[in-house]
């Protein structure tokens, strides 16, 4: 039991001492990161001075939002054909040895198997044979590329241990594909794409190394700036941006947690109703 607390202890420290020390170093009055200069807000106030560094954020969210967006319609679109494909095989509807579905399924998640350095030189290539910018759009379609994966997969569990019962008993009813998929399918999916999305989301919004070769000259995301500061130096004001990022998405999981104790208590109290 001691040694599984101790192990439990130090996955815990090596998670979060290094956030531990940015939120520290962030109120540091030095510019360098290894000399405690005091306590300061100094780089706060210049963090909000710097329009420069709002913009790469405001850059990275639309992207994240954008691409997450984009690879959950893809996704799901493309996990629920599949799976249609499979059942009609499998009850005989239609003939194959499922050989297209296999390619299909490896082709789906070939992006986040393939390195990175490797996807972004290879889009990179793609923009530039088609004469095609690099800016904003080239950054959707490329963070779109290695999202999709994340939606398709989850998704795709999701539709495998679904009850069929529910879209026959609606197909029976009279609805039609689309019907029976918006009443009876994405509802019972909905959780997995939520899930899928904030995995893109996460995904996207810290992506670098794609995000190097498909950027433009007067498009930046903030991880790009960040990496592109390690050659000058960061500065404390990069720790104080990290710090309010962090604290922002404590009061969304903390939100999130409230809304689903809310949601929860409402169904005890409907099904208490409802006996």
């Amino acid at each position: 039991m001691f040694m599984k607390k101790g192990y439990i202890a130090l996955i815990l420290c090596l998670l979060y001492v290094p956030i531990l020390l940015v939120i520290i170093y962030s109120f540091n009055e030095s510019r360098l990161s290894s000399a405690w200069g005091g306590f300061s807000l100094r780089w706060y106030g210049e963090l909000f001075r710097d329009r420069s560094m709002w913009s790469a954020l405001w850059n990275s969210v639309v992207l994240a939002l954008s691409a997450s967006f984009l690879a959950a319609v893809i996704g799901t679109l493309g996990a629920v054909g599949t799976q249609g494909r499979q059942e009609l095989r499998g009850s005989g509807s239609i003939r194959g040895t499922g050989r297209l579905e296999k390619i299909l399924e490896y082709l789906s998640i070939l992006p986040i198997m393939i390195p990175e350095i490797i996807l972004g030189m290879v889009l990179l290539a793609f923009f530039s044979l088609l004469a095609f910018p690099l800016g904003m759009v080239t950054l959707v379609i490329a963070h779109t590329c290695f999202c999709i994966p994340y939606v398709y997969m989850l998704v795709k569990a999701r539709l495998a241990g679904l009850d069929k019962s529910y879209v026959e008993a609606a197909k029976d009813l009279g609805a039609g594909e689309w019907r029976a998929f918006f009443d009876i399918t994405l509802p019972l999916i909905l959780p997995a794409v939520v899930s899928g999305m904030l995995i893109a989301f996460a995904m996207s919004f810290d992506d670098v190394i794609v995000s190097v070769f498909v950027t433009g000259p007067n498009t930046n995301t903030l991880p790009v700036r960040i990496f592109s500061q390690i050659k000058t130096g960061v500065t404390p004001k990069t720790n104080a941006l990290c710090t309010l990022l962090f604290v922002a998405t404590i009061l969304l999981c903390l939100l999130s947690a409230a809304v689903g104790k809310h949601r929860h208590g409402q169904n005890k109290e409907t099904k208490g109703s409802l006996k």
